[in-house]
């Protein structure tokens, strides 16, 4: 996986943009949100991290996270400014099952979600994309392609995942700044199509 350098840091709003949306970025525990949001927010992120303690290890799979040693336990807040006239607000959820009743706080007034999944875990992804489904909150689907992760097809992965033929599904480096807005994007784009279509 590449890293691409992070975003210059934007302090203030172009007086142009006159619209904002709410994004939620949601997976379950240790597939990238936090990465991902330090590696597209345009200011410097609000990270609410603590180190992982002794009690979480036992509650907490770490197998396929030898190096993970601090975990989300409120949110990641980033900004991105998309384009001259729209500014996307991201909220990053945290992953450990025990800190999910903050889930819907995070997830009041969200126009969307980007939901990352690991092909390492994707049995993980049920219960939030469950969470999805029960609040009707559009989402589009990002693999971050951790380095070592079997590489699946995507008809392979939309079939595990039991994705809807409609809901986008697109690879993701958490780490690469281009891939974070490519997989924006196409939410974005996937948001504006719904709220035309729909009545």
């Amino acid at each position: 996986m590449s890293n691409d350098s992070g975003p210059a840091q934007i302090s203030y709003l172009p007086p142009t943009v006159k619209r904002s949306a709410k994004i939620l970025i949601a997976g379950h525990f240790g597939v990238g949100k936090t990465t991902l949001v330090g590696s597209i927010s345009e200011i410097e992120p609000l990270r609410t991290e603590e180190p992982i303690t002794q009690a979480s290890t036992a509650v907490d799979d770490l197998t396929q996270l030898p190096q993970k040693d601090e975990t989300t336990v409120a949110l990641d807040f980033g900004r991105l400014t998309l384009n001259e006239r729209l500014v996307l607000y991201l909220f990053g959820t945290p992953g450990q099952r025990r800190f999910w009743p903050l889930w819907d706080d995070l997830a009041h007034g969200a126009l969307g979600a980007l939901v990352l999944v690991d092909t390492r875990r994707l049995d993980e992804s049920d219960a939030v994309l469950a969470f999805m489904e029960e609040r009707d909150l559009p989402y589009a689907v990002a693999v971050n392609e951790f380095t070592g992760a079997r590489r699946f097809p995507e008809h392979e992965i939309r079939q595990a995942l039991d994705l809807a033929p409609h809901t986008p599904l697109l690879l993701c480096d958490a780490r690469a700044r281009d891939a974070c807005l490519d997989a924006l994007i196409t939410l974005v784009h996937y948001l504006a199509h719904r709220l035309e279509i729909r009545p």
